[in-house]
């Protein structure tokens, strides 16, 4: 009896996901960008007006294992790099990313070159900048799986490709960031043209069983600010930073408390509207980073997870730039 309620279970999920398969595939979907809970060690991924604030080359790579113990649950690889540099006896600021995402048989890949203009204004420092790059969407249409007899779904539904597909288009992002000692903010917009993406299934071999689905990345508002504040007579810094961000139709923001102990150790909480309260501690020894991050749901999904797990390395490299970065940080993780 147990073993067959099992099995019920697992054809259930299969027909979920086929149905879920199918509703996407077959209408217009639309995606948000993943929120990192250390979105402050990756400022260049949601602004890139925010990249080579420092007098480093900053580099991070880390992943976020979302809602551990749901089956097909999304999981984020992200890799950035930027630092400053003199053009034309001007200070600016280049830089790269990618990010890949899986969420069951769906999968992304967005990567990008980042270039920021700086100047000194209002007594700090401020910079605009712009991503070039391309979004890549794929559908595993191979693996896709609808049992016989099934009676909500049919084998040859043309609204389900049989093949793995894919399509790229051309995203761009826009910024602005202000900093001084002790405090930072920024106003972005990802996927700028909202890119439409097509992805062409051949699903018999002939131009009359060639289908198009059609997938759209939606421009992307946000906000964030931070600072940073030493407590006199302690070798105690508190760092607090906001994110919030909107598409116009999905509204969310989070507020995150994070304190610095003798420029070693950083430990901190926050809490993301609607979603998950969170905990993070990391540990910077000499030029090497190390962060993680916890999330737990506020959501049902917490019945069926034990939280989201994040993790972020990173190395910075002093950089000699001629003359002195007056406006920089005094945290080389503030971005």
């Amino acid at each position: 009896m147990i073993v067959r309620l099992i099995s019920q279970a697992r054809l259930s999920a299969r027909l979920l996901l086929a149905a879920v398969g199918a509703l996407l595939c077959g209408a217009l979907s639309m995606a948000q960008d993943t929120q990192f809970t250390q979105y402050y060690e990756t400022g260049g991924l949601y602004n890139p007006a925010s990249i080579g604030g420092t007098d480093f080359l900053r580099m991070r790579a880390g992943g976020r294992m979302q809602w551990v113990g749901v089956e097909n649950a999304p999981q984020s690889l992200l890799a950035t790099a930027d630092m400053p540099v003199k053009l034309l006896g001007r200070r600016v600021g280049v830089g790269a990313f990618a990010m890949g995402e899986t969420l069951g048989l769906y999968s992304a890949l967005n990567a990008g070159v980042q270039g920021a203009f700086k100047m000194r204004k209002w007594g700090g420092e401020f910079s605009a900048g712009v991503t070039v790059g391309l979004y890549d969407q794929g559908f595993k249409g191979s693996e896709v799986f609808i049992p016989d007899n099934d009676d909500f779904h049919e084998t040859g539904d043309d609204a389900i490709p049989k093949s793995d597909i894919h399509g790229t288009a051309l995203d761009l992002a826009v910024g602005v960031h202000y900093s001084r000692p002790g405090f930072w903010a920024g106003l972005s917009c990802t996927h700028l043209l909202a890119p439409s993406i097509t992805l062409r299934s051949d699903n018999g071999g002939s131009e009359s069983d060639t289908y198009n689905y059609e997938f759209q990345v939606p421009r992307t508002l946000y906000l964030t600010a931070g600072g940073n504040i030493p407590l006199k007579n302690t070798l105690f810094e508190l760092m607090p930073s906001v994110m919030l961000r909107t598409d116009l139709t999905f509204y969310t923001g989070e507020a995150t408390l994070r304190a610095r102990y003798n420029r070693f150790m950083v430990f901190g909480v926050g809490y993301r509207w609607d979603d998950a309260v969170y905990a993070t501690v990391g540990v910077e020894l000499k030029n090497i980073f190390v962060g993680y991050a916890y999330d737990y749901s506020m959501s049902a999904v917490a019945r069926a997870s034990s939280g989201s797990h994040e993790v972020f390395l990173g190395y910075s490299m002093k950089l000699d730039l001629g003359d002195k970065n007056k406006n920089r940080h005094k945290s080389i993780r503030i971005m």
